[in-house]
Protein backbone atom coordinates (compact mmCIF):
# COMPACT_ATOMS: atom_id res chain seq x y z
CA UNK A 1 0.00 0.00 0.00
CA UNK A 2 2.78 2.42 0.60
CA UNK A 3 4.84 3.73 -2.20
CA UNK A 4 7.70 6.55 -1.65
CA UNK A 5 8.15 9.25 -3.89
CA UNK A 6 4.46 9.11 -5.27
CA UNK A 7 2.31 11.96 -4.10
CA UNK A 8 0.41 10.35 -0.89
CA UNK A 9 -3.02 10.38 -0.41
CA UNK A 10 -5.46 8.77 2.27
CA UNK A 11 -5.55 5.54 0.24
CA UNK A 12 -2.21 5.26 -0.70
CA UNK A 13 -0.11 6.25 1.80
CA UNK A 14 3.86 7.57 1.41
CA UNK A 15 6.52 6.30 3.87
CA UNK A 16 8.30 9.14 5.24
CA UNK A 17 11.01 8.55 8.35
CA UNK A 18 8.79 9.45 10.92
CA UNK A 19 6.58 7.16 9.19
CA UNK A 20 3.34 6.84 6.92
CA UNK A 21 1.92 10.61 5.83
CA UNK A 22 -1.61 10.45 5.05
CA UNK A 23 -2.78 13.57 2.73
CA UNK A 24 -6.53 14.58 2.65
CA UNK A 25 -7.75 16.95 0.59
CA UNK A 26 -11.08 18.49 2.40
CA UNK A 27 -13.95 19.49 -0.38
CA UNK A 28 -13.75 22.37 -1.50
CA UNK A 29 -10.99 23.16 1.12
CA UNK A 30 -13.30 23.54 4.09
CA UNK A 31 -14.21 21.49 7.15
CA UNK A 32 -16.52 21.51 9.63
CA UNK A 33 -15.88 22.20 13.20
CA UNK A 34 -16.51 18.80 13.69
CA UNK A 35 -14.17 17.45 11.19
CA UNK A 36 -11.58 19.81 12.29
CA UNK A 37 -11.39 18.12 16.16
CA UNK A 38 -12.20 14.53 14.68
CA UNK A 39 -8.98 15.00 12.26
CA UNK A 40 -7.05 16.23 15.58
CA UNK A 41 -7.80 13.33 17.35
CA UNK A 42 -7.03 11.29 14.38
CA UNK A 43 -3.51 12.49 14.28
CA UNK A 44 -3.08 12.07 18.20
CA UNK A 45 -4.33 8.49 18.65
CA UNK A 46 -2.59 7.12 15.06
CA UNK A 47 0.07 9.20 14.02
CA UNK A 48 2.61 11.83 15.88
CA UNK A 49 0.88 14.37 16.69
CA UNK A 50 1.75 16.54 13.96
CA UNK A 51 -0.58 17.90 10.81
CA UNK A 52 0.91 19.78 7.79
CA UNK A 53 -1.03 22.44 5.57
CA UNK A 54 0.27 21.39 1.99
CA UNK A 55 0.57 24.12 -1.18
CA UNK A 56 -2.40 22.86 -2.57
CA UNK A 57 -4.60 23.05 0.86
CA UNK A 58 -4.52 19.75 1.75
CA UNK A 59 -3.86 18.29 5.07
CA UNK A 60 -0.86 15.30 5.62
CA UNK A 61 -1.11 13.48 8.76
CA UNK A 62 2.51 12.37 10.23
CA UNK A 63 4.25 9.48 11.73
CA UNK A 64 0.67 6.22 11.22
CA UNK A 65 1.81 3.02 10.88
CA UNK A 66 0.17 0.22 8.73
CA UNK A 67 -1.62 -1.30 11.51
CA UNK A 68 -3.67 2.24 12.21
CA UNK A 69 -4.66 2.17 8.31
CA UNK A 70 -7.94 0.81 9.21
CA UNK A 71 -8.85 3.10 12.01
CA UNK A 72 -7.55 5.90 9.93
CA UNK A 73 -9.77 5.44 7.47
CA UNK A 74 -13.05 4.26 8.90
CA UNK A 75 -12.79 7.92 10.16
CA UNK A 76 -12.17 9.45 6.96
CA UNK A 77 -15.26 7.38 5.48
CA UNK A 78 -17.32 8.93 8.14
CA UNK A 79 -16.32 12.41 7.46
CA UNK A 80 -16.79 11.95 3.96
CA UNK A 81 -13.16 12.70 2.71
CA UNK A 82 -12.55 8.76 1.64
CA UNK A 83 -12.33 8.59 -2.29
CA UNK A 84 -13.73 4.77 -3.85
CA UNK A 85 -10.01 4.04 -4.74
CA UNK A 86 -6.85 5.89 -5.01
CA UNK A 87 -7.58 6.41 -9.13
CA UNK A 88 -10.15 8.75 -7.89
CA UNK A 89 -8.79 10.46 -4.93
CA UNK A 90 -5.62 11.34 -7.40
CA UNK A 91 -7.82 13.32 -10.00
CA UNK A 92 -9.44 15.01 -7.25
CA UNK A 93 -6.52 17.63 -7.16
CA UNK A 94 -8.82 20.28 -7.08
CA UNK A 95 -7.34 23.84 -5.07
CA UNK A 96 -10.32 25.73 -3.79
CA UNK A 97 -10.02 29.62 -3.50
CA UNK A 98 -10.71 30.41 0.24
CA UNK A 99 -12.34 33.47 0.12
CA UNK A 100 -15.61 32.28 -1.52
CA UNK A 101 -19.20 33.26 -0.66
CA UNK A 102 -22.78 32.00 -1.27
CA UNK A 103 -22.78 28.61 -3.10
CA UNK A 104 -21.21 29.00 -6.78
CA UNK A 105 -18.03 27.83 -6.04
CA UNK A 106 -18.98 24.87 -3.85
CA UNK A 107 -21.50 23.97 -6.27
CA UNK A 108 -18.63 24.18 -9.04
CA UNK A 109 -16.47 22.19 -6.55
CA UNK A 110 -18.75 19.60 -6.53
CA UNK A 111 -19.45 19.79 -10.29
CA UNK A 112 -15.89 19.40 -11.14
CA UNK A 113 -15.01 16.84 -9.04
CA UNK A 114 -17.59 14.78 -10.94
CA UNK A 115 -17.09 15.50 -13.93
CA UNK A 116 -13.18 14.12 -13.37
CA UNK A 117 -14.63 10.86 -13.60
CA UNK A 118 -14.39 11.04 -17.33
CA UNK A 119 -10.83 12.62 -17.23
CA UNK A 120 -7.89 10.75 -18.59
CA UNK A 121 -4.92 10.16 -16.92
CA UNK A 122 -2.80 12.83 -15.50
CA UNK A 123 0.61 13.02 -14.43
CA UNK A 124 0.60 12.93 -10.27
CA UNK A 125 0.71 17.07 -9.73
CA UNK A 126 -1.73 17.91 -12.35
CA UNK A 127 -4.48 20.28 -10.67
CA UNK A 128 -7.25 22.48 -11.06
CA UNK A 129 -8.15 25.86 -9.07
CA UNK A 130 -11.38 27.02 -8.48
CA UNK A 131 -10.74 30.83 -8.29
CA UNK A 132 -14.36 32.38 -8.11
CA UNK A 133 -14.42 34.35 -5.11
CA UNK A 134 -15.02 38.33 -6.07
CA UNK A 135 -11.50 38.45 -7.56
CA UNK A 136 -8.93 35.24 -8.68
CA UNK A 137 -6.59 35.12 -5.81
CA UNK A 138 -4.85 31.47 -6.82
CA UNK A 139 -2.90 33.17 -9.55
CA UNK A 140 0.95 32.13 -7.34
CA UNK A 141 -0.72 29.04 -6.71
CA UNK A 142 0.15 25.47 -7.63
CA UNK A 143 -2.68 24.84 -10.72
CA UNK A 144 -2.58 23.70 -14.41
CA UNK A 145 -6.50 24.44 -14.97
CA UNK A 146 -7.93 27.42 -13.61
CA UNK A 147 -11.75 28.52 -13.57
CA UNK A 148 -11.66 31.98 -12.58
CA UNK A 149 -13.62 35.27 -11.72
CA UNK A 150 -13.55 37.67 -14.38
CA UNK A 151 -15.07 41.25 -14.84
CA UNK A 152 -18.12 40.32 -16.18
CA UNK A 153 -18.14 36.36 -16.52
CA UNK A 154 -16.19 33.48 -15.37
CA UNK A 155 -13.37 32.14 -17.25
CA UNK A 156 -11.33 28.77 -17.68
CA UNK A 157 -7.57 29.61 -18.22
CA UNK A 158 -4.71 27.26 -19.08
CA UNK A 159 -2.18 28.05 -17.05
CA UNK A 160 0.78 30.09 -18.06
CA UNK A 161 -1.44 31.74 -20.54
CA UNK A 162 -2.69 35.27 -19.79
CA UNK A 163 -6.41 34.86 -20.89
CA UNK A 164 -9.13 32.55 -20.88
CA UNK A 165 -12.18 31.92 -22.52
CA UNK A 166 -15.61 32.94 -21.22
CA UNK A 167 -17.57 29.41 -19.46
CA UNK A 168 -20.85 29.67 -17.21
CA UNK A 169 -21.11 27.98 -14.01
CA UNK A 170 -22.75 25.12 -15.61
CA UNK A 171 -20.30 24.60 -18.71
CA UNK A 172 -17.02 25.23 -16.63
CA UNK A 173 -16.46 21.85 -15.14
CA UNK A 174 -16.40 20.00 -18.41
CA UNK A 175 -15.03 21.98 -20.41
CA UNK A 176 -12.16 22.44 -17.30
CA UNK A 177 -12.00 18.33 -18.20
CA UNK A 178 -11.77 18.30 -22.30
CA UNK A 179 -8.68 21.14 -21.63
CA UNK A 180 -7.42 18.39 -19.63
CA UNK A 181 -8.08 15.74 -22.31
CA UNK A 182 -6.35 18.10 -24.82
CA UNK A 183 -3.16 17.97 -22.47
CA UNK A 184 -3.08 14.60 -22.13
CA UNK A 185 -3.52 14.04 -26.19
CA UNK A 186 -0.49 17.00 -26.43
CA UNK A 187 1.62 16.82 -23.47
CA UNK A 188 4.70 14.56 -24.89
CA UNK A 189 7.35 14.80 -22.21
CA UNK A 190 5.28 17.61 -20.63
CA UNK A 191 3.92 17.08 -16.29
CA UNK A 192 2.53 20.41 -16.47
CA UNK A 193 0.37 22.96 -18.83
CA UNK A 194 2.66 26.02 -18.83
CA UNK A 195 4.63 25.81 -21.64
CA UNK A 196 1.76 24.42 -23.99
CA UNK A 197 -0.69 26.28 -25.88
CA UNK A 198 -4.04 24.60 -26.41
CA UNK A 199 -6.18 26.08 -29.14
CA UNK A 200 -8.32 28.43 -27.30
CA UNK A 201 -9.35 31.84 -28.39
CA UNK A 202 -8.32 33.25 -24.90
CA UNK A 203 -9.07 37.12 -24.32
CA UNK A 204 -10.02 37.53 -21.40
CA UNK A 205 -8.33 38.29 -18.18
CA UNK A 206 -9.06 37.50 -14.54
CA UNK A 207 -10.23 40.23 -12.00
CA UNK A 208 -7.31 39.51 -9.68
CA UNK A 209 -6.68 40.45 -5.99
CA UNK A 210 -4.25 39.58 -3.19
CA UNK A 211 -3.40 36.50 -1.63
CA UNK A 212 -5.09 36.22 2.20
CA UNK A 213 -2.67 37.86 4.54
CA UNK A 214 -2.68 37.07 8.61
CA UNK A 215 -5.42 38.81 10.87
CA UNK A 216 -9.01 39.45 10.90
CA UNK A 217 -11.17 40.03 7.56
CA UNK A 218 -14.92 40.20 6.44
CA UNK A 219 -14.79 36.18 6.28
CA UNK A 220 -13.21 35.58 9.89
CA UNK A 221 -9.40 35.28 10.73
CA UNK A 222 -6.55 34.17 9.33
CA UNK A 223 -3.94 32.81 10.85
CA UNK A 224 -0.81 31.59 9.44
CA UNK A 225 0.95 28.01 10.43
CA UNK A 226 5.10 28.75 10.37
CA UNK A 227 6.31 26.23 7.49
CA UNK A 228 2.47 24.73 7.32
CA UNK A 229 2.25 22.56 10.80
CA UNK A 230 0.45 22.44 13.56
CA UNK A 231 0.36 19.94 16.00
CA UNK A 232 -3.24 18.24 17.34
CA UNK A 233 -3.18 19.85 20.43
CA UNK A 234 -3.45 23.15 18.92
CA UNK A 235 -5.60 22.91 16.02
CA UNK A 236 -8.19 20.93 18.13
CA UNK A 237 -7.89 24.60 20.52
CA UNK A 238 -9.19 26.39 17.29
CA UNK A 239 -12.37 24.44 17.20
CA UNK A 240 -15.78 25.23 17.04
CA UNK A 241 -15.93 26.56 13.84
CA UNK A 242 -15.54 25.59 10.43
CA UNK A 243 -12.17 26.53 8.79
CA UNK A 244 -10.67 26.79 5.03
CA UNK A 245 -7.35 25.80 4.51
CA UNK A 246 -5.35 28.41 2.02
CA UNK A 247 -2.33 27.39 -0.37
CA UNK A 248 -0.34 30.18 1.32
CA UNK A 249 -0.02 27.76 4.72
CA UNK A 250 -2.53 29.69 6.54
CA UNK A 251 -6.58 28.99 8.06
CA UNK A 252 -9.13 31.06 7.84
CA UNK A 253 -11.50 30.50 11.20
CA UNK A 254 -14.70 31.44 9.83
CA UNK A 255 -16.76 33.96 11.52
CA UNK A 256 -13.98 34.35 14.51
CA UNK A 257 -12.93 38.48 14.71
CA UNK A 258 -9.70 38.08 17.11
CA UNK A 259 -7.43 35.59 18.61
CA UNK A 260 -5.13 35.50 21.32
CA UNK A 261 -1.67 35.54 19.80
CA UNK A 262 -0.14 31.78 20.79
CA UNK A 263 2.78 29.67 19.69
CA UNK A 264 2.73 27.79 16.82
CA UNK A 265 0.32 30.30 15.14
CA UNK A 266 1.16 33.22 12.88
CA UNK A 267 -0.83 36.95 13.59
CA UNK A 268 1.32 39.07 12.00
CA UNK A 269 1.55 39.56 8.29
CA UNK A 270 4.82 41.11 8.58
CA UNK A 271 6.35 38.69 10.40
CA UNK A 272 9.33 37.26 8.60
CA UNK A 273 8.67 33.43 9.11
CA UNK A 274 5.67 33.81 6.14
CA UNK A 275 8.28 34.93 3.54
CA UNK A 276 10.43 30.98 4.14
CA UNK A 277 9.46 27.75 2.81
CA UNK A 278 11.06 25.08 4.41
CA UNK A 279 10.17 21.40 4.08
CA UNK A 280 10.04 18.06 6.85
CA UNK A 281 14.24 17.79 5.96
CA UNK A 282 15.65 15.32 8.26
CA UNK A 283 14.87 13.20 10.34
CA UNK A 284 11.53 13.33 8.99
CA UNK A 285 12.18 12.44 5.31
CA UNK A 286 13.54 10.28 3.84
CA UNK A 287 15.03 11.89 0.40
CA UNK A 288 16.34 15.02 2.69
CA UNK A 289 20.08 15.01 3.86
CA UNK A 290 19.75 18.10 6.21
CA UNK A 291 18.07 19.65 8.34
CA UNK A 292 15.69 22.26 7.49
CA UNK A 293 13.49 24.35 10.04
CA UNK A 294 15.89 25.14 12.63
CA UNK A 295 17.96 26.69 10.57
CA UNK A 296 14.92 28.57 8.74
CA UNK A 297 13.85 30.11 12.28
CA UNK A 298 17.78 30.68 13.11
CA UNK A 299 17.40 32.98 9.34
CA UNK A 300 14.51 34.62 10.00
CA UNK A 301 15.40 37.52 11.58
CA UNK A 302 18.16 37.61 8.78
CA UNK A 303 16.17 37.89 6.16
CA UNK A 304 16.24 41.41 3.74
CA UNK A 305 13.19 43.05 3.77
CA UNK A 306 10.87 41.32 1.26
CA UNK A 307 12.84 38.93 0.10
CA UNK A 308 11.97 35.07 0.43
CA UNK A 309 14.00 32.05 1.36
CA UNK A 310 13.36 28.41 0.75
CA UNK A 311 15.40 25.47 2.20
CA UNK A 312 14.94 22.00 0.69
CA UNK A 313 16.17 19.28 2.15
CA UNK A 314 16.59 17.58 -1.44
CA UNK A 315 16.65 18.70 -5.13
CA UNK A 316 12.92 17.74 -5.28
CA UNK A 317 11.40 20.89 -3.86
CA UNK A 318 7.87 19.66 -2.31
CA UNK A 319 7.30 22.89 -0.16
CA UNK A 320 8.16 25.42 -3.04
CA UNK A 321 7.63 24.81 -6.46
CA UNK A 322 8.08 28.07 -7.26
CA UNK A 323 11.71 30.18 -7.90
CA UNK A 324 12.50 31.97 -4.55
CA UNK A 325 15.12 35.04 -3.75
CA UNK A 326 17.17 32.80 -2.00
CA UNK A 327 16.85 28.99 -1.73
CA UNK A 328 19.51 26.30 -0.12
CA UNK A 329 18.83 22.75 -1.07
CA UNK A 330 20.18 19.16 1.14
CA UNK A 331 22.95 17.79 -0.87
CA UNK A 332 25.30 14.82 0.49
CA UNK A 333 24.55 16.26 4.02
CA UNK A 334 25.50 20.32 2.81
CA UNK A 335 23.98 22.97 1.19
CA UNK A 336 23.83 24.41 -2.08
CA UNK A 337 23.13 28.18 -2.58
CA UNK A 338 20.86 29.27 -5.45
CA UNK A 339 19.91 32.79 -6.53
CA UNK A 340 16.38 33.64 -7.79
CA UNK A 341 15.55 29.88 -8.67
CA UNK A 342 14.74 26.53 -7.59
CA UNK A 343 16.73 23.41 -5.97
CA UNK A 344 17.17 22.13 -8.53
CA UNK A 345 18.71 24.58 -10.47
CA UNK A 346 22.53 25.27 -10.82
CA UNK A 347 23.95 26.50 -7.46
CA UNK A 348 26.33 29.65 -7.21
CA UNK A 349 27.65 28.11 -4.15
CA UNK A 350 28.37 24.51 -2.56
CA UNK A 351 28.94 22.54 -0.03
CA UNK A 352 27.98 24.87 3.07
CA UNK A 353 27.93 23.89 6.00
CA UNK A 354 25.25 25.23 8.78
CA UNK A 355 28.05 28.34 10.16
CA UNK A 356 28.73 28.83 6.63
CA UNK A 357 25.24 29.99 5.97
CA UNK A 358 24.36 31.30 9.76
CA UNK A 359 27.76 33.64 8.98
CA UNK A 360 26.04 37.81 9.76
CA UNK A 361 26.30 38.80 6.38
CA UNK A 362 25.72 35.59 4.59
CA UNK A 363 21.97 36.63 3.12
CA UNK A 364 22.77 39.49 2.11
CA UNK A 365 26.10 39.33 0.70
CA UNK A 366 26.49 35.77 0.43
CA UNK A 367 29.39 35.85 -2.19
CA UNK A 368 31.42 38.30 0.32
CA UNK A 369 34.56 36.15 2.50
Amino acid sequence: MTVRGWCPGALRPMASGDGLVLRIRPHAGRLTAGAVRALADLAQDHGNGLIDLGSRAHLQLRGLTEAALPAAHAVLEGLGLLDPDPEAEARRNILTTPVWTGDETPRLVAALEAALADAPPLPAKFGFAVDTGAAAVLGGASADIRIERAERSLILRADGMAMGVPVTVEDAPHRAVELARWFAAHRGAARRMAGLRPPMEASVPPLTGAPLQPGPGPLGFCVGLPFGRITAALLRDLTGTPVRLTPWRSLLLEGVSNITPREGLITDPADPLLRISACTGTPGCLSASVETRALARELAGRLPEGATLHISGCAKGCAHPAPADLTLTGREGRYDLVIRGKPGDTPILGGLTRRDILRPRFLRDPLAP
